[in-house]
């Protein structure tokens, strides 16, 4: 930047000097001189505005003589500045999106404004690999170094989500501020993957349906959900707070979990929370469990049998959690 606004000052240094010597040498007009004054500078060859009194002709001599080579040099120092901001551009597009081709089951995020930006900073805490679609320039570029995985595109194309891994993801957040845009994006991520699952952001309860049919598993509305936070924070303020406590990305002593059972599918016996007793051994206290067909048991009973492709929903410190899913791992 330095070298460029020595260029651009060099540029109307010469051009000022020139313009002052035509006006009181050769007492040409304003847009006269200035005439003569690019003419001279750039070198093109035009003819005079008038002939030149022999003090006009050593002075334009020195006058070309002098800016030949700065205004060279300037030129060249703002066209390579801007044709290295492109190529620089250009190896970091193709840099993050050689990255993005090794990920597996990572989630993509739909725009980064207000809601993206917030996906985006729980996803962090969670440790989840994601990758971010922006279409304003600069909002990519303000945040490519902070993020990494961001890429500047329409999310509503084919191109930019094949970029993004969408077929290699295991999920996409749509977070466009026209509800059309979020329809699109689902529509063209679930042709590229069956099997993704999709989170839409929506503004409109009459786009819900539209959303479903296009494919997306769940609807989500910013403002009721605001809407519903504030009503409670009014009328259990207590219950908030103690909520608050129960973190589900780490930041407390004790989280909010959800344990995938998946690897008990090679097991050689019938497991049960009572018998696993993760709570005598390691301390975890397990306060849900979702079975395969997607039933959801709160407070599930000690004899509850764990089977592939069901959940544990668990409170416990990030140590006792790990310890638990080595515990599964071990019937795998």
């Amino acid at each position: 930047m330095r070298n460029i606004g020595l260029a651009i000052l060099i540029l109307i240094t010469i051009t000022l000097i020139g313009i002052a010597g035509y006006v009181y040498i050769e007492n040409y007009s304003l847009l006269d001189a200035i005439y003569m004054t690019v003419i001279t500078i750039a070198t093109v060859g035009f003819e005079e505005v008038r002939p030149l009194t022999e003090n006009g002709k050593i002075f334009t001599i020195f006058l070309i003589v002098f800016s030949w080579g700065t205004f060279a040099y300037a030129i060249s120092v703002v066209t390579s500045h801007f044709i290295s901001l492109n190529l620089r551009d250009t190896f970091h597009r193709l840099k993050i999106i050689s990255r993005i081709k090794k990920m597996r089951n990572h989630i993509i995020i739909c725009g980064y404004g207000r809601n993206g930006q917030q996906t985006a900073n729980e996803l962090l805490a969670y440790r989840q690999d994601f990758v971010i679609i922006e279409q304003n320039k600069i909002i990519v570029d303000e945040n490519k170094e902070k993020i990494g995985n961001i890429i500047q595109g329409d999310a509503t194309t084919d191109e930019t989500l094949i970029e993004a891994g969408v077929q290699h993801a295991r999920a996409l957040i749509t977070a466009l501020p026209i509800d059309a845009d979020n329809l699109f994006v689902a529509l063209t991520a679930r042709s590229l993957n069956p099997d993704i699952l999709i989170v839409s952001r929506a503004s409109h309860e009459s786009s819900e349906k539209k959303l479903r049919i296009a494919g997306v598993n769940h609807v989500i509305f910013p403002e009721k959900v605001g809407g519903t936070q504030m009503a409670v924070l009014v009328s259990h303020p207590d219950m908030v707070e103690f909520l608050n406590h129960l973190s589900i990305h780490g930041s407390s002593p004790t989280n909010l979990e959800e344990i995938d059972c998946g690897s008990l599918r090679k097991a050689n016996e019938i497991l049960t929370i009572k018998n696993l007793g993760f709570r005598k051994t390691i301390g975890v206290n397990i306060i849900g469990f979702k079975t395969p067909s997607g039933e959801f048991v709160i407070n599930p009973m000690p004899d509850t049998v764990l089977v592939p492709d069901s959940k544990l929903f668990v409170l416990g410190t990030r140590e006792q959690v790990s310890k638990m899913k080595e515990i599964l791992a071990n019937y795998n």
